[in-house]
């Protein structure tokens, strides 16, 4: 026999991996099991004797690895006694261990949950938390978020109640609303979700259920009734809204009752203030209830270092980070017109490019935050970009633009048309009376009118501004603006209206110049004046305000150098005239809009990449 001297040689060391290695081991120990092998270990549950190996035991089971391992009495004995487990759930058990497999169904689900739980097995108990979550209904979703308390399934138990309160006026209707404990009640009316009705109706639903269990003493009921008055929004309501919720409830109650009601208003006014008892402002109303939601800021498109985007992202001042919310359902596109009507994202129009030619499109698309869920509409009479979206009166005016042409390149339009959400239609309306596109515009505060101001007709700058009335359907002259802009901003904020960046032409030589005045417009004198210059102009910032403040996000320094684009966020505060410099925006960005959108706290969204690691604060 040779031998073969390799001492010389290098190894050539090869790694050999089999895939189906792991089946193969957990078949072989589930055969072991099956035919009595080398078993170490007898549990019993319910009286019944189970036989499985102890590592098996412990390679699945924290608390088996902790009894087997650690200096415990059982690590010694042969026999294991569980108290507090079901046969059936220890058998459902032990068959997942030696096959990675395992059937849960709703006859099931408490069993092998309670094993579990009880043996901490936690993929298993994940697995029947996903499983719950998946049947959950308005039938079933008080038995499940009982089941979620029990075993302390704390992602579980937060779905469950996020769930009734987004079906919080359906479930109240039924008996399953009545089931739940008074404990129950109370945290779904604290956890702030968003839920589907208005407050007055949440007040309602209290009443109902005090009204419901008048099985418990006066004391106990009055108790409970504080603990739930507590976790009304009463400052979402007028003192006339709650005394008419109140009075309906008085409708034939007992005298006792009768007291019980008249405490919980005494109660509810001594702990809010109603001031002027008021409705709430029309920026609330156009939420059905503020639960949950926060305002935010939000971007949406635009173009950046990867080029076009159709992703749409927000800020939240309670989370102090810029994260993205959701994507417009069309290929890349800009130049769209968008608007928020009812906490309703709308994006309509814009132009694509298809074989390095511009495409101008009609369609529209509506976003719910509260349900973050996209619908299509209807597409506008003709295809538009460059133009403004503007709501008045709860309908939504697409004005001017450009639009495609049968010969090279777009012409500017006067034509304009209006949108009706509930019928879902679009109509025509009068036209403008001089085409433009490239301009801004807004609805006059408390009124019936449209304001159009600057833009371009036939690369000509205007100043001129147009004021349109939708109930006569007619266009008036307005005072011009002190400088003519395009690609610029119209925003209402209180009594008057403000135009922010954009730029003109210089007249003797046509380079673009930046307007970096903040003008304002005394709607009442129909006058402008300058109240501001902006400490950074740049071009095609995403411009929104916020309460009496106005918010200038990104854009470009310069018209010929993209290379200059900026992410920097500046803030002017209308009340104190002061200028704020906020952190930037995590990247470099241009080309976009801004909005504000009321966006559910709850929600669990990736933060927009960035290079900074401080937070963005307003």
């Amino acid at each position: 026999m040779t031998d073969w001297d390799f001492n010389d040689k290098p190894l050539n060391t090869v790694f050999f991996d089999s895939p189906s290695h792991a089946d193969t081991l957990l078949s072989g120990l589930n055969i072991l099991r099956s035919k009595g092998h080398l078993l170490d270990v007898t549990l019993y549950a319910q009286g019944h004797a189970f036989q499985a190996h102890r590592a098996v035991l412990a390679s699945c089971s924290d608390y088996f690895r902790a009894m087997f391992t650690d200096a415990m009495l059982e690590s010694k004995l042969s026999e294991i006694q569980l108290n507090g487990v079901t046969a059936e759930g220890m058998r459902l058990l032990l068959d997942y261990a030696y096959t990675s497999k395992l059937g849960l169904n709703l006859a099931n689900i408490q069993d092998v949950l309670s094993a579990a739980s009880h043996v901490q097995v936690v993929t298993v108990v994940e697995a029947c938390s996903n499983y719950l979550h998946a049947q959950l209904d308005l039938e079933n979703c008080v038995d499940i978020v009982t089941i979620a308390e029990t075993y302390s399934l704390n992602q579980l138990r937060r779905r469950v109640y996020r769930f009734i309160s987004g079906h919080l006026q359906e479930f109240s209707n039924s008996n399953e609303f009545y089931r739940l404990a008074p404990q129950q009640l109370e945290y779904l009316l604290a956890c702030d979700f968003p839920v589907d009705c208005p407050e007055t109706e949440v007040l309602r639903i209290v009443l109902r259920w005090l009204r419901y269990h008048d099985n418990i003493g006066y004391k106990q009921k009055l108790s409970y009734a504080m603990r739930f008055l507590r976790r009304v929004h009463f400052s979402e309501m007028s003192k006339w809204e709650i005394e008419t919720v109140l009075q309906k409830s008085f409708s034939g109650p007992t005298r006792q009752d009768q007291q019980l009601y008249c405490h919980i208003l005494r109660d509810a006014c001594r702990q809010v203030s109603l001031k002027a008892q008021t409705l709430p402002s029309s920026e609330n109303n156009t939420l059905i209830n503020s639960r949950g939601m926060e305002l935010a800021i939000i971007k949406i498109g635009g173009f950046g270092i990867g080029g076009i985007t159709n992703e749409i992202t927000y800020f939240l001042p309670s989370k102090g980070k810029w994260k993205r919310l959701t994507t417009i359902p069309h290929v890349e596109q800009c130049n769209f017109g968008t608007v928020v009507r009812d906490n309703e994202l709308f994006v309509v129009g814009g132009c694509f490019n298809q074989s390095l030619q511009e495409n101008i499109h009609p369609f529209g698309f509506r976003y719910s935050p509260r349900y973050n869920k996209w619908t299509t509409m209807a597409p506008m009479q003709r295809e538009r970009c460059r133009f403004s979206l503007n709501v008045v009166m709860d309908h939504i005016y697409a004005i001017g633009g450009e639009s495609e042409v049968e010969e090279e390149g777009g012409e500017e339009l006067s034509a304009c048309e209006r949108y009706d959400p509930i019928t879902d239609t679009w109509r025509s309306i009068c036209p403008l009376p001089l085409a433009r596109s490239q301009h801004a515009g807004c609805a006059l505060p408390s009124s019936s009118c449209l304001l159009i101001s600057g833009g371009l007709h036939c690369d000509q700058v205007l100043s001129s501004v147009r004021c349109y009335n939708v109930v006569t359907d007619s266009w008036d002259p307005r005072a011009s603006l002190l400088t003519p802009r395009a690609d610029h901003a119209m925003l209402t904020i209180g009594d008057k209206i403000y135009v922010c960046g954009g730029w003109y032409e210089d007249i003797d030589t046509g380079n673009r110049i930046l307007a970096d005045s903040i003008d304002a417009y005394d709607v009442n004198l129909d006058r402008w004046e300058v109240i501001t210059r902006v400490p950074t102009p740049r071009y095609h910032a995403g411009i929104v305000g916020v309460e009496s403040k106005i918010y200038l996000i990104g854009g470009f320094h310069s018209d010929a150098m993209f290379d200059r684009a900026t992410a920097a966020i500046e803030c002017y505060d209308i009340e104190t005239d002061i200028w704020i410099t906020g952190e930037n925006y995590p990247q470099d960005i241009w080309e976009h809009t801004c909005a504000n959108l009321y966006v559910p706290k709850c929600r669990d969204d990736m933060d927009v990449l960035t290079d900074s690691k401080q937070k963005c604060t307003f």
